[in-house]
């Protein structure tokens, strides 16, 4: 197995930073995040203070996949916004340096839930946390993509209908063993796709609680990480991408809110947030949300795919993780076909 994807050469590091970024002052020591199965991420801690590393993993890599030179531009340049991002200081794309390009943004003093149902937190503070993940997103899909200089960050055309032929396109790329929910999902996706409705915004990608990180003794978010997936497209697939983490299970695992009573919790329904989303967006609702959520669905059954193949072909962030979450493939499938009849 190829370890590099869980190390850093520190050596090689420090001289680039030590050249490269202002005030910059070894030495310099790393640790790597669990967390996270696509772009490998480690703490530096320098003399005087803390960095975030980021990098591509080792190996063959699927087209488009694991772009972190993307993930700097858009938060680069949503400094200074209403959405709140680390702070980016450099990108470094020459592959010889460490073995595959990099970022190095600030280190964020904050916290992080990785569980919606918030245990540590009162009601009134889990209430917060979610009002502000909420206007968070609607801040997101209200940003002036143009003003920016995010215009070109994604092709012009039905979002729904590019992500669903992209994601297949992984899928049969990465695919393992016959999966029928999966490919039934993916015929059906096609087949009752909405039409345009011209909404084109900047999305997150992979929008949740755990890719945020709230004050530590307030619930303002300080940043939104992990923008893997981020592009110009359809804000409503952020918001069945939240939508979606809610209906898994609770506990470390699913960390979702499913079966949870969320009244007793303080934590609002499905419908109530979104209904708050649109009050903030000045929009009058939502049609056929259960095709947004079965979307969301499916592009998480062709993620975890892809963490599966890499686990089994030796080069995933965390292979023990990667191949446990793996299995779930058919399960968001499944959940995938629910939501279309559902609807």
């Amino acid at each position: 197995m190829d370890n590099s994807s869980q190390t850093l050469d520190l050596d090689a590091v420090d001289s680039y930073l030590s050249t490269h970024l202002p005030g910059y002052r070894g030495p310099l020591s790393a640790t790597k995040f669990p967390v996270g199965q696509s772009n490998p991420t480690f703490l530096l801690k320098s003399a005087d203070r803390n960095y975030v590393l980021r990098r591509k993993p080792p190996g063959v890599l699927l087209k488009s996949a694991h772009a972190v030179d993307r993930e700097y531009r858009v938060q680069a340049a949503l400094a200074g916004s209403n959405v709140p991002v680390a702070r980016m200081h450099l990108l470094c794309e020459d592959d010889s340096v460490i073995g595959s390009m990099f970022y190095i943004m600030d280190h964020i003093e904050g916290r992080n839930f990785m569980n919606p149902e918030m245990p540590d937190m009162t009601n009134a503070g889990r209430g917060e946390v979610i009002d502000e993940m909420n206007r968070v997103l609607a801040e997101l899909h209200m940003v002036d993509v143009d003003a920016v200089g995010l215009g070109d960050f994604g092709p012009p055309g039905n979002y729904f209908e590019r992500q669903i032929g992209r994601w297949s396109k992984q899928y049969r790329a990465t695919e393992t063993d016959p999966i029928p929910a999966m490919d039934r999902l993916m015929q059906l996706l096609a087949s009752q796709m909405p039409a345009d409705d011209g909404q084109r915004t900047l999305v997150h990608g992979d929008y949740r609680i755990d890719n945020m990180m709230f004050q530590k003794n307030g619930t303002k978010c300080l940043a939104v990480l992990d923008w893997e997936l981020s592009t110009i497209g359809h804000p409503y697939a952020d918001l069945a991408s939240v939508i979606m983490q809610w209906q898994m299970p609770t506990g470390a695992e699913g960390r979702g809110l499913a079966g949870a009573d969320r009244a007793a919790l303080g934590l609002p329904t499905d419908a109530a947030f979104i209904a708050k989303y649109c009050e903030r967006r000045g929009l009058p609702g939502i049609d056929n949300f259960g095709f947004y959520l079965s979307f969301s669905f499916f592009r998480m059954s062709a993620i975890i795919q892809g963490v599966l193949k890499r686990a089994l072909d030796g080069n995933a962030s965390n292979p023990e993780r990667a191949m446990k979450i793996g299995q779930y493939v058919p399960v968001f499938a499944e959940y995938g076909l629910k939501a279309l009849k559902a609807d």
